[in-house]
């Protein structure tokens, strides 16, 4: 991973992208009783994933290695929707 944040230039930001993750992945849990927190926790997954692909995008990667950004942003944004309803 370390090698990847250094091919995006965020190599200064991997520690707080990966707590950004894990945070939002515990927030995603815990949302399954407290809806607030699910809706705050898919709303900063989605928009990490949404600067994952454009990172992926900047760099010309493939559409199959860009592939798991896009699927986690349709996810998150699914989720995201679907709590505020």
């Amino acid at each position: 991973m370390k090698t990847e944040f250094t091919r995006f230039g965020l190599a200064k930001f991997g520690i707080i992208i990966t707590a950004s993750q894990f945070l939002g992945a515990i927030g995603l849990i815990i949302g399954l009783k407290f809806n607030p927190i699910l809706t705050l926790s898919s709303l900063g997954l989605a928009l990490l994933m949404l600067s994952g692909l454009i990172v992926r995008i900047k760099l010309r990667d493939s559409i199959w290695i860009s592939l798991p950004a896009l699927f986690y942003l349709g996810l998150n944004t699914y989720i995201f929707m679907a709590s505020i309803n």
